[in-house]
C-alpha cells in the first residue's frame, strides 16, 4: 500500500478485477467462467483465481443450469451467495434518521424510522451512535455477517474523509467526523455520502437512469441539489458527488443560506422555503383554496392541480428558478435524460412544463431538443440510497478487498 493509504498499482488491478468479475456475476449469473472470462476480457487462469478467492470467502457460489439452446449436460455456473451477508444502510433527514438492514444483493430484512430532532442535549453524532446501537441490540438475532455501514444525509460533506462540513437543520454540525467516529466504534468500513449523490447513484443502479450514459438528477426537496452521470458514471463519485447548485446564488439580496451565502437556490427552492411564501403570499390574497387549511407539500400541489393560481404561480417559479440553472448544466453536460426527485412530482404537469420551457429557451438546441424530463423512479425509498454507496464499493472492488481480507 502506498503511505496515503491509496491502493498500490498491482493492487488496484487486482481491486478493479474482482469488481469487475462480481459485477458480471450479479449481472449475468449463473454464468460459467467460460462465458465470464469472455465477459470481463480477463485470461481464463484470472477468472480461475479470482472465482476461487470469492468462492472460498463464500460470496459467490456454483449451480448447475442450462444453457439457452442447449440439449447437453447442464453446466456449471456461478451466481452471488448474499444471504448471509448484511450491512446497515442508515438515512438522516430533517428530524429523523431511517435505518435498515440489507443482504447483499440489496434486500431490505428490517428497517425502523426513528425521531432525531434538530434541538437536543446531546450532540447529533452521540445520538447517530446510540440509535445505531440500539437498532443492533433490536435486531441481533436478525444479524449474521455484518461487512459495512452506509449512511446517506444532507449538507456539505467531504465523502473520501467522512467528515460533514455543516448540516441543515442541524446546527451544532461543524465538521463532523462522522465516517471515522462510527468506523472506530464499529469496527467496520464506513460510506458516507451526500444524499442526492446516493439517490442518483441509486437511480443508475436500480431506478429511472438506468442503462443510460448521461443524466443530470434534481432533487427539490428539504434541500436543493442534483447529480450528474456522464459517460455511465457518476460525476465525482469518490467525492461528495452532488453538484451543488442548491448553493448556487440567484438572488444576492436573498434569504441568508445555512452555508453562509445569501439567495442561494435553496433559500427559494427547498419545500420549506416555498411553503413559507405561500404563507407570506396567503395573508394578503384572497380566494385560495390553501386558506385556513393546514399548509403542506402535499396540499400545495392538490390546489395547484385543482386550478388555484396562487399555488400554480408559486410552483411554477420554483419551475423557472431551477430550470435556469439547469439550462447552465445541460450545456456543460449535454444529458439525455433529467430526472426530477421531488414530492412537488405531485404537480408535475405544472412543474415540469416550467423546467422545460427554461431548458429549451436558455440552453443550446442541438443539446435541448430531445432531452427526456422524467420524475425520479425512487422517492423517499428509505435506506435505498445507502444500498447504491455499497453496491457501487462492490462493484469497484474496494469492499470485496476487504471483506477477502477478513
Amino acid at each position: 500500500m502506498n503511505p496515503d493509504g491509496q491502493p498500490g498499482h498491482i493492487d488496484q488491478i487486482k481491486q478493479t478485477n474482482i469488481g469487475v468479475v462480481y459485477r458480471l456475476i450479479d449481472q449475468f449469473g449463473p454464468v460459467s467462467r467460460i462465458e465470464l472470462s469472455k465477459k470481463a476480457q480477463l485470461a481464463p487462469a484470472s477468472i480461475t483465481k479470482i472465482v476461487r478467492e470469492l468462492l472460498q470467502a463464500n460470496l459467490v457460489q456454483e449451480t448447475e443450469f442450462q444453457d439457452p439452446g442447449s440439449r447437453g449436460r447442464p453446466a456449471i455456473g456461478l451466481m452471488l451467495d448474499t444471504e448471509a451477508w448484511h450491512y446497515l444502510s442508515a438515512r438522516i433527514s430533517l428530524g429523523f434518521i431511517t435505518l435498515g438492514l440489507r443482504d447483499l444483493s440489496s434486500k431490505l430484512v428490517v428497517e425502523d424510522v426513528l425521531p432525531l430532532p434538530a434541538e437536543a442535549e446531546l450532540p447529533l453524532l452521540d445520538r447517530i451512535l446510540s440509535e445505531i446501537d440500539q437498532f443492533f441490540i433490536r435486531y441481533q438475532n436478525k444479524l449474521e455477517r455484518l461487512t459495512a455501514i452506509a449512511i446517506t444525509l444532507p449538507g456539505m460533506i467531504n465523502a473520501r474523509a467522512g467528515i460533514v462540513h455543516r448540516m441543515p437543520f442541524y446546527s451544532d454540525v461543524n465538521e463532523m467526523p462522522l465516517g471515522s467516529t462510527l468506523g472506530a466504534h464499529t469496527g467496520l468500513p464506513v460510506f458516507v455520502q451526500h444524499d442526492i449523490g446516493a439517490w442518483t447513484m441509486a437511480e443508475a443502479l436500480y431506478g429511472a437512469s438506468r442503462g443510460c450514459k448521461n443524466v443530470i438528477q434534481v432533487v427539490i426537496d428539504h434541500n436543493v441539489g442534483a447529480g450528474v452521470i456522464t459517460g455511465g458514471r457518476v460525476l465525482h463519485a469518490g467525492s461528495s458527488s452532488v453538484v451543488e447548485i442548491g448553493h448556487t446564488q440567484v438572488d444576492p439580496y436573498g434569504k441568508r443560506c445555512y452555508c453562509g451565502n445569501h439567495g442561494c437556490l435553496e433559500t427559494v427552492a427547498s419545500i420549506n422555503n416555498i411553503l413559507d411564501l405561500v404563507r407570506q403570499r396567503l395573508s394578503t390574497a384572497t380566494g385560495s383554496r390553501l386558506q385556513g387549511i393546514p399548509l403542506t407539500v402535499e396540499a400545495l400541489c392538490d390546489a395547484a392541480n385543482q386550478g388555484d393560481q396562487l399555488a400554480r404561480d408559486v410552483i411554477v417559479s420554483v419551475g423557472h428558478s431551477v430550470g435556469r440553472i439547469l439550462a447552465i448544466m445541460v450545456n456543460l453536460f449535454n444529458p439525455e435524460k433529467v430526472l426530477i426527485g421531488s414530492p412537488l412530482n405531485s404537480a408535475k404537469e405544472i412543474l415540469h412544463p416550467a423546467i422545460m420551457s427554461c431548458i429549451q429557451q436558455q440552453s443550446l438546441p442541438s443539446y435541448s431538443e430531445n432531452i427526456k424530463l422524467e420524475p425520479t423512479e425512487f422517492y423517499n425509498k428509505g435506506t435505498m440510497p445507502g444500498a447504491a454507496l455499497v453496491k457501487d464499493a462492490l462493484y469497484n472492488g474496494s469492499l470485496l478487498i476487504t471483506l477477502l481480507q477478513g
